[in-house]
């Protein structure tokens, strides 16, 4: 199981990683609004590996048989590895190449109050609330935490799409007992 859970999280996670570093390049030539929309649909090609790995966990460790807890424990603990990986790129990124995401970031979401004919009571409440943000997000430890919640709910859906598509228990399939009497008889 842990061979299995490592080789597609790691590859997940590698994914995960260079649609993030890529998407970074061009953030300002796409925009926050599609860089987000590109991101959670990189997240979700990165999780088919969830997928894929469940299978490859029934295939070959439970020879075709996997119970709906297996398959989620399986392609959770996937899950777990790639959001890590993804952390860890974003870590790497933010503080050592991107210091003024928060503040481009900031910066569009003040702008967003302000075109959507926002008061200026409005417009105050998201430049703190944005200033409280950037503040957040210069603690790694938080910024690690916030980092990691943002894929986990797509894994999570990911996972149980997958272990309940995927599942096949033991008492399933073809038994003698539903083979024609003609090919028993035989």
């Amino acid at each position: 199981m842990k061979r299995t859970i490592l080789i597609f999280g790691l590859i997940s996670g590698g994914l995960m990683a260079a649609f993030m570093f890529v998407m970074l390049l061009f953030i300002d030539k796409i925009g926050f609004d599609k860089g987000e929309i590109l991101g959670y649909t990189s997240m979700v090609l990165a999780f088919l590996l969830v997928f894929f790995g469940i299978r490859s966990y029934r295939e070959n460790v439970g020879g075709g048989k996997i119970s709906f807890g297996r398959a989620f424990a399986v392609g959770i603990l996937i899950v777990v590895i790639s959001s890590v990986c993804y952390v860890v790129a974003w870590e790497i990124i933010y503080f050592n190449f991107m210091r003024d995401f928060a503040d481009k970031y900031s910066a569009h979401m003040v702008e967003k109050v302000r075109s959507s004919g926002a008061g200026e009571q409005a417009i105050q409440a998201k430049i703190q609330e944005m200033k409280n943000m950037k503040a957040l997000l210069e603690n790694p430890f938080f910024n690690a935490a916030f980092t990691f919640l943002e894929p986990l709910p797509v894994g999570l859906i990911m996972t149980l799409i997958s272990a309940l598509i995927l599942r096949k228990r033991k008492g399933s399939g073809q038994s003698s007992s539903n083979v024609p009497a003609t090919q028993a008889a035989t």
